[in-house]
């Protein structure tokens, strides 16, 4: 197997450190900060410890047939919010009315999967009611960016033959911005409900749940004519977990634990653009 090694404080001697202790032939740089060991062992144990030493030292760690190619995938499937872009959209329109605390704190229970997203949801969205919908535009004009690698990330997805699929559990309103801006194939997520130019604190139609983004990846696969195992799958919360468990290769990006734990590979240090290291050119 190949060992990724990246982080933004990568040093050539930590690096020689942890490739020596998974038994590594030889390490070749990548580019600044990221290392491809090559020929290591990859028992369950060495993982384990490869992976404490790593979190140490604020690195990415990534163990990978050293015959897998970016093109033998078709699909990249992403999340937005915290995943694409750095923040949480619906918090964000609740600090327009002063209850960004009250809507955080339940988004964050949702990703860590203490609350079913479908009700923290509908609670969080209820607490919107009455808002002028023109905080919507304000959010993405004054708050919303993309997480770091981002454009560097799908530029080369693209280029390696990729088709690109957004679903979220936040809304249309940024998810259609978000698609234009970045060219990207697909998306699906949730409408909010407006009316006379207010949020009623509803949300129309089906709520896309951990469920519903499960779905949503398997009906894009059909629709190209491949399978879940042809996708990367990328995520941070709860709700992502089962279209990460379908996919060929699940990413958890700054993600929660419970995420981080079950994913293929975590990036919590380099951008979204870290999983170009993971094959090789």
């Amino acid at each position: 197997m190949n060992l990724i090694l990246q982080g933004p404080n990568a040093d050539r001697q930590t690096i020689d450190r942890i490739a020596a202790l998974a038994g590594a032939l030889r390490t070749i740089p990548l580019q600044a900060h990221a290392y491809r060991c090559e020929g290591v062992t990859c028992s369950a144990e060495t993982r384990t410890r490869i992976e404490a030493e790593c979190l140490a030292v604020k690195l990415d760690s990534a163990f990978m047939a050293p015959d897998r190619k970016l093109s033998d995938f078709k699909l990249l499937v992403m999340d937005m919010d915290s995943t694409l872009i750095t923040i949480e959209c619906i918090d964000e329109i609740a600090d327009m009315q002063g209850l960004k605390p009250q809507v955080a704190e339940i988004t964050e229970a949702a990703m860590r999967g203490e609350i079913e997203f479908r009700e923290s949801l509908k609670r969080r969205v209820s607490l919107l009611k009455g808002l002028d919908a023109s905080a919507l535009q304000r959010v993405y004009d004054e708050r919303l960016q993309l997480s770091l690698g981002a454009e560097t990330m799908l530029s080369a997805v693209k280029a390696a033959g990729l088709k690109t699929l957004l679903v979220s559990g936040g809304f249309t309103f940024f998810t259609d911005r978000v698609k234009k801006r970045l060219d990207l194939d697909y998306t699906h997520s949730n409408v909010l409900e407006i009316v006379d130019g207010k949020l009623t604190g509803q949300v129309l139609g089906d709520i896309v749940d951990d469920d519903e983004k499960m779905r949503t990846t398997e009906h894009i696969c059909a629709q190209l004519g491949i399978t879940p195992r042809q996708a990367i799958v990328m995520g941070d919360g709860a709700n992502d977990l089962k279209m990460m468990r379908i996919a060929g290769l699940s990413v958890a990006f700054r993600a929660k634990p419970v995420v981080r734990a079950q994913a293929d590979i975590a990036l919590n240090f380099v951008g979204l653009d870290g999983i170009l290291n993971l094959f090789p050119k």
